[in-house]
């Protein structure tokens, strides 16, 4: 389960973040995870419950936004979502090969006081 090392990452992050502020306490880390980015946000959300324990995160809140997959098709030259990285274009069909949004897995911000 990878995602356990990438929540350990952005607890880090966190932490470090909270660090640097001289806060006590971190009440909730919002990510950004996108729908072909591999992570499951089931899995994110098990994995910050243990990664949290014993620290300033601990019951802090995970919020997750999904990405929805974004495809650009250039015979139409409009963007539209996909399910998988070569999507189809549901207007023209033509097979799309830039994957303009999907892949991401960004720590947004981090609340702490």
């Amino acid at each position: 389960m990878h995602e356990l090392g990438i929540i350990q990452s952005a607890v880090g992050m966190a932490l470090e973040t909270a660090n640097t502020r001289g806060a006590t306490r971190i009440h909730a880390l919002r990510m950004r995870v996108g729908a072909l980015s591999g992570v499951v946000p089931d899995a994110l959300t098990f994995a910050f419950e243990v990664a949290t324990q014993g620290t300033l995160a601990e019951g802090a809140k995970l919020e997750i936004e999904t990405i929805p997959a974004t495809c650009w098709c250039a015979a139409c030259q409009r963007e539209f979502t996909s399910e998988d990285f070569l999507g189809e274009c549901p207007a023209c069909h033509a097979i799309s090969n830039e994957l303009r949004r999907g892949r991401e897995l960004d720590l947004v911000s981090v609340e702490v006081s």
